[in-house]
């Protein structure tokens, strides 16, 4: 299972990078495999891992931040492994040449 989702709290400031890099701390530490992006980050794993995960986070936001948005985006495909390298070498090969990700 693959869980794409962004977290944020609002309200505050302009900027939350820094409590958003909390978050991407636990993300890192929790040995999941995970992508980061400008404006998502991707989980993959089973579904109680990665929802433990994510409250871990919302909580951790929680913490200092009275609002929190958060949009969740999840791919569920039985017996399915290593996705997050496995998709894009999916397209690679189809393009018969390596793409920026």
């Amino acid at each position: 299972m693959l869980i794409q989702f962004s977290m944020f709290p609002v309200g505050k400031k302009e900027s939350a990078g820094a409590e958003v890099a909390k978050i991407i701390d636990l993300i890192d530490k929790s040995g999941l495999p995970y992508r980061m992006s400008a404006m998502s980050t991707i989980i993959e794993g089973e579904w109680d891992s990665i929802m433990q995960l994510i409250n871990k986070c919302r909580l951790r936001l929680r913490k200092n931040n009275n609002r929190i948005y958060m949009v969740l985006t999840m791919d569920d495909r039985k017996s399915a492994k290593n996705r997050l390298v496995g998709k894009i070498s999916s397209i690679e090969n189809k393009l018969g040449r390596k793409v920026k990700s």
